[in-house]
């Protein structure tokens, strides 16, 4: 499939900039290049990225770690089952966390008021029905540092989905392609570029001709993962562009 590898990337930034690897080294391109990446998945979540983890919440314990390389969770399926995933499913409500402490001190008044995500005294407990984050994910594996916190507390060990988008591995890492280079790999060198002009501090117009590139490039593709590929053409019908026929 046509796209960049690591090395062919490389070789486009140092042919485009016209700057050899005596300055362009190999661990400068390589912060490029991951600059590069997370601004594209940071303005354009992609199905790409998109992932389930399933587990079991414990009894009597209100928060869930995020999984790992956590960007945003998009929805919490609970199961009333504790046996399996099966047809039982129940959607989270998000709330903020302010949202979820309030709804305590209702239950509890003042001296039962959660003032933290990790303190379950006091605790309502019941099925699930609200979910807020606290923290953040910083780790590649599941952290405590970040994660779920939910209202009532579960009562049970009811079993869950979380659904979320998860930081790509980078070209860094994956050096024969990934599904950036390969699906966008214009706009990924366009990126870079620019990375690249800002480093060098200019020209100050080829920063802004790449940066007008990346611009219109990501426009293109957001209508494909955010446009084409959320629809069908038997749900939504086939896309139909009116194309302007010359005058007699």
């Amino acid at each position: 499939m046509a796209g960049y590898t690591l090395a062919a990337l490389e070789a486009d930034i140092r042919s485009y900039t016209e700057v050899d690897s005596t300055v362009f080294s190999g661990a400068t391109l390589g912060r490029f290049i991951e600059n590069a990446e997370f601004r594209i998945n940071q303005e354009l979540p992609m199905d790409a990225a998109r992932f389930v983890q399933e587990g079991t919440l414990a009894a009597n314990d209100n928060t869930l770690n995020a999984p790992a390389g956590c960007l945003f969770v998009r929805g919490i399926e609970v199961f009333e089952s504790t046996a399996n995933t099966e047809g039982n499913g129940k959607w989270l409500e998000k709330k903020d966390q302010t949202y979820l402490s309030e709804l305590v001190d209702r239950k509890f008044g003042p001296e039962g008021n959660i003032q933290s995500p990790t303190d379950t005294t006091n605790s309502v407990t019941g099925f699930p029905k609200y979910y807020a984050m606290f923290g953040g994910a910083t780790s590649t594996s599941d952290t405590t540092s970040g994660g779920m916190y939910f209202a009532p507390t579960p009562d049970a060990n009811y079993k869950f989905r979380v659904y979320y988008n998860k930081i790509p591995t980078g070209l860094g890492t994956n050096t024969s392609g990934t599904y950036v280079s390969k699906y966008f790999p214009q706009g990924l060198l366009y990126a870079c570029l620019v990375e690249a002009y800002g480093f060098l501090k200019g020209p100050m117009e080829m920063l802004t001709l790449y940066e007008q590139k990346y611009k219109t490039a990501i426009q293109q593709f957001a209508g494909m993962q955010l446009g084409r590929r959320r629809r069908d053409d038997y749900t939504d019908g086939t896309v139909r562009i009116p194309v302007k026929s010359p005058s007699p």
